[in-house]
């Protein structure tokens, strides 16, 4: 990293830019110097019209039409406010401009602004139950904006989630879906990780087997013999998941009772997954969003699987 801090680059990209707006006026300023000489074959008819004497398919000519001068002037002066651009504004390597502006202040501006026009309102949201929040249409909008804003890439704008993303609007959920836990999920974030059980399972064959009795656990696909001898094995499993296979939202294991996967229920990814196990992080958004506005979100996520409380503030 140290060869991109140097002063190497900064005369670099000063030179290359500087050089850069130069070849633009001088190609400019050579082609409307140019002028193109027909050829005595076209005739003198050629010269007159201002044509270069190409013609095809017996009346299709190519005029010699100079471009227009206001279009040249134009050109002329995006050059010129390019120059004076760069004198005001940073842009060339380290110099920073006359008028000093840097993004990052100009960021830090707004979000004092957009501070002083909307805490008063989140704060008022954060004195509220989240539940009176979910059914609040103007929170429901606003969390609705955050939550595109800073979950959808991974759960999708529906909230449908993806593979490795849980879907929100659904009531299965890992560590619980309460208001509350949901806001500790936004503000805190959670590590999932399931360790690899394939040595702790046995040979690749009991591996085969412990996956087609977890198939068989929601789904009648699973081979009924290798189901069997799979559910002698998956009480290496029970610990996290439990004896009756329901899962710990304690611990983030999923339920395997059900028909919500994850990651895919096919025999083949079930088996992956045992042999190489899972690690998905949630990040946490408490010092980047604050706990005001996570209220705000955490309410419109609850209510995504909750409609009926958004459906009262409608109606109210």
């Amino acid at each position: 990293m140290s060869d991109f801090t140097s002063g190497f680059w900064n005369i670099y990209i000063t030179v290359l830019t500087l050089l850069s707006i130069a070849g633009c006026g001088l190609l400019l300023w050579s082609q409307s110097r140019t002028k193109i000489v027909v050829p005595p074959s076209a005739g003198a008819a050629a010269a007159d019209v201002g044509t270069t004497g190409h013609v095809w398919d017996g009346d299709l000519t190519e005029l010699n039409t100079p471009m227009p001068r206001w279009w040249m002037w134009l050109f002329y002066i995006t050059i010129v406010f390019a120059l004076l651009y760069l004198f005001l504004y940073p842009g060339l390597g380290t110099y920073a401009g006359k008028l000093g502006w840097k993004s990052s202040t100009a960021y830090q501006e707004e979000l004092k602004k957009a501070e002083a026009d909307y805490g008063p309102l989140f704060q008022r949201y954060l004195s509220q139950d989240l539940k009176v929040v979910a059914a609040d249409p103007q929170a429901h909008a606003i969390g609705e904006r955050l939550f595109l804003t800073y979950c959808a890439q991974c759960h999708g704008s529906d909230a449908h989630g993806n593979k490795g993303f849980p879907n929100l609007t659904d009531n299965d959920w890992l560590y619980g879906g309460t208001p509350e836990i949901i806001k500790t999920t936004i503000l805190h974030g959670r590590n999932g990780q399931m360790p690899s059980m394939a040595a702790a399972v046995g040979t690749d064959k009991d591996v085969e087997n412990v996956a087609h009795y977890v198939q068989s656990l929601s789904s009648a696909n699973a081979d009924p013999i290798k189901a069997v001898f799979g559910k002698a094995k998956f009480g290496v499993c029970a610990a996290c998941h439990g004896a009756d296979a329901h899962g710990n939202q304690a611990l983030g294991a999923p339920n395997l009772t059900d028909k919500i996967w994850l990651y895919g229920g096919s025999i083949d990814t079930i088996m992956e997954t045992i042999r190489k196990g899972r690690n998905n992080v949630m990040p946490a958004f408490d010092s980047f969003l604050g706990e005001a506005k996570v209220h705000v979100l955490a309410a419109y996520v609850w209510s995504l699987s909750n409609p009926q409380g958004q459906a009262q503030g409608v109606a109210k």
